[in-house]
């Protein structure tokens, strides 16, 4: 199933490389690469429960990830600007839609404290740092608030992956429902699509 399997590569990743991997996977997650943390940090939290891992370690490790990450996507934006972003993406998966949606939201609402929200917000926190580049936020405030963030969400996370490894078949019971209800959603979304799209031509031949 999907999340077995997200779960074993990030496992296998994980016990391979100890920290360094943590480290890596978290850098990757903070830039456009389509790595989530929420496939990574509830393992690392395992691995804390069982003992294999220091909590504090764990944690500085995937933090200096997403900071380096989130370094590096706001040096892209700062230096080369949206094709340079356009440029590099590609090859990790970029979706522009999602990155026009996120400059719009860091135009809307321009500042500090836009960053360090956007690192509680699915898909925003992956990229928020390129507009923050582009926009030329200043460096020294912009990492403060990306640490503070970034470590408070990977933190969440990895108590939630201490709290659940004690109920981990309970979870993986769950996630074989979760697994069906994302095919449901993918199809639905697949419906609709072409059902709008059908729409459009048939108002488009009427005109």
């Amino acid at each position: 199933m999907i999340t077995e399997y997200i779960s074993q590569i990030a496992i296998y990743i994980l016990e391979k490389t100890t920290y360094f991997g943590a480290f890596f996977l978290m850098m990757l997650e903070s830039m456009i690469a389509p790595v989530p943390s929420e496939a990574v940090m509830p393992f690392v939290g395992f691995l804390v429960a069982d003992g294999s891992w220091s909590l504090g370690l764990a944690l500085f490790a995937t933090s200096m990830g997403s900071l380096v990450g989130s370094l590096l996507s706001y040096w892209m934006g700062y230096y080369g600007g949206k094709p340079l972003v356009l440029k590099v993406g590609k090859y990790l998966l970029l979706n522009p839609r999602d990155l026009e949606r996120t400059e719009r939201y860091f135009n809307r609402k321009q500042g500090l404290i836009t960053v360090f929200v956007a690192r509680f917000i699915p898909v925003v926190r992956h990229l928020i740092s390129i507009p923050a580049g582009t926009g030329k936020m200043p460096l020294i405030p912009f990492l403060l608030v990306s640490t503070v963030g970034a470590t408070m969400w990977n933190g969440f996370l990895l108590y939630c992956g201490m709290q659940l490894r004690s109920r981990w078949t309970m979870v993986q019971h769950y996630s074989h429902q979760l697994d069906i209800l994302i095919v449901l959603l993918c199809i639905a979304v697949l419906v609709w699509f072409f059902t709008m799209r059908w729409q459009r031509k048939q108002a488009s031949k009427g005109e």
